[in-house]
């Protein structure tokens, strides 16, 4: 699971419990100015995912990690497709996309809407 929040011109992705551990990551920060958008998409954990490039991949249990496919790094901490987060970004991240679990998806969604005025 992860935690969405707007820290000055940051958009900060936390990530908690043994999700740091799956993702070998703990936090993510990501300037406003490169995010394009969020939606929510409890259906896309049934797309390809690329390969894991590291990453842990059980499907139907938990997909974590960074996963590369057709030139696209995204990155990913999802266990329950039904709270997963699509974070679009701009070409100037390191990723792509961040796919991610949140306790609240629509609420996610309105931060990242109200953060980017868009």
């Amino acid at each position: 699971m992860a935690v969405l929040s707007v820290q000055g011109q940051d958009l900060v992705v936390d990530l908690v419990g043994l999700d740091k551990f799956w993702t070998l990551k703990s936090k993510l920060t990501i300037p406003l100015a490169h995010v394009r958008g969020a939606t929510v998409d409890p259906g896309i954990l049934d797309e390809p995912k690329g390969i894991r490039a590291p990453g842990t991949h059980l499907p139907g249990v938990i997909t974590a990690g960074t996963f590369r496919q057709d030139g696209e790094k995204v990155f990913w901490a999802v266990h329950d497709a039904q709270k997963a987060v699509v974070v679009e970004l701009t070409g100037d991240e390191r990723f792509t996309r961040l796919v991610i679990e949140v306790d609240d998806p629509r609420a996610a969604v309105a931060l990242v809407e109200r953060a980017t005025g868009r």
